[in-house]
């Protein structure tokens, strides 16, 4: 056998117990019902929960007769909500778009940093210290000097997003790929394979289970640190528009901003979801 063959054949060696993984999914989907009940049990408690808040809030305010401009009830902020639907659907796209952008370049800064620590033990020693410190630094004290050196534009709020978010993502890939199978690692290295191909075949594989759950970390840090950026220096946003209502005493507008900013995060999250699937299927725990 040919080193080429020997390495092709690698992935399936490597990777036997994910090949039985990859077949778990595939007969799961043939079991409707049971896999309908599982997502019903995590779904309704939560679900059940918020509901319960819910009504104790609009007891609450109406029994006390608390006034809107201190707590209006859910009923109110739901009305007021649907009533300014246009305002809050153009300030959430401005919003959205800061996200994406912010949060693609802490993806590529992650990945970038990851890949050179695991490709270099000096750099893990020389970087990983300095990763930890990134996250000991003020933002919302440097957030006002990146407006003084850049300016309104978008330039800030992308930095200030990924100054948020580029941790966990970097984090968890260099941990994903340092917890790779070290027989696997040692049978490609045996075979002649070059450091590429161990990364290619084994190191990457293993390490995007990780990465996918840095991934939802991220994602939800990336909402909060383009609402904070908004408010640092914007024109339009949700964070502008909370700003602005909250001078206005519309508290009721301000929580519907605050709900429309949660549904953002989740549905983002749940995307996360969506894509391990599409990448990662062998994943029994997608």
């Amino acid at each position: 056998m040919s080193r080429a063959d020997g390495l092709a054949q690698i992935p399936a060696r490597a990777h036997g117990r994910a090949d039985s993984r990859a077949r778990r999914p595939r007969l799961a989907r043939t079991e409707t019902p049971t896999r309908g009940v599982g997502v019903v049990r995590r779904v309704a408690p939560p679900l059940v929960l918020v509901v319960l808040l819910l009504v104790v809030w609009q007891v609450a305010v109406v029994a006390f007769d608390v006034r809107p401009q201190v707590l209006p009830s859910p009923l109110r902020v739901v009305e007021q909500g649907w009533a300014y639907r246009e305002q809050l659907w153009a300030n959430t796209l401005p919003t959205l778009q800061v996200t994406l952008v912010g949060f693609a370049v802490s993806l590529l800064v992650g990945w970038v940093l990851a890949v050179a620590v695991d490709f270099s033990p000096w750099l893990r020693r020389a970087l990983t210290p300095l990763l930890v410190v990134s996250q000991t630094l003020p933002i919302i004290a440097i957030a006002p000097l990146l407006i003084i050196w850049f300016g309104f534009g978008l330039l800030p709020k992308v930095v200030v997003i990924a100054l948020v978010t580029f941790f966990p993502i970097a984090v968890g890939l260099i941990e994903g790929f340092a917890a790779t199978d070290r027989q696997a690692t040692n049978l490609l290295r045996s075979m002649g394979a070059s450091r590429w191909e161990q990364f290619r075949l084994v190191r990457l594989p293993g390490a995007l289970p990780r990465f996918f759950t840095a991934l939802r970390i991220g994602i939800t840090y990336a909402v909060t640190g383009a609402i904070f950026a908004e408010y640092v220096g914007a024109t339009a946003g949700l964070g502008i528009f909370m700003n602005l209502q909250k001078n206005s005493f519309r508290t009721d507008l301000v929580l519907a901003a605050v709900v429309v900013t949660a549904v953002l995060s989740v549905a983002l999250f749940a995307l996360t979801y969506l894509v391990e699937r599409l990448v990662i299927p062998w994943n029994r725990d997608v």
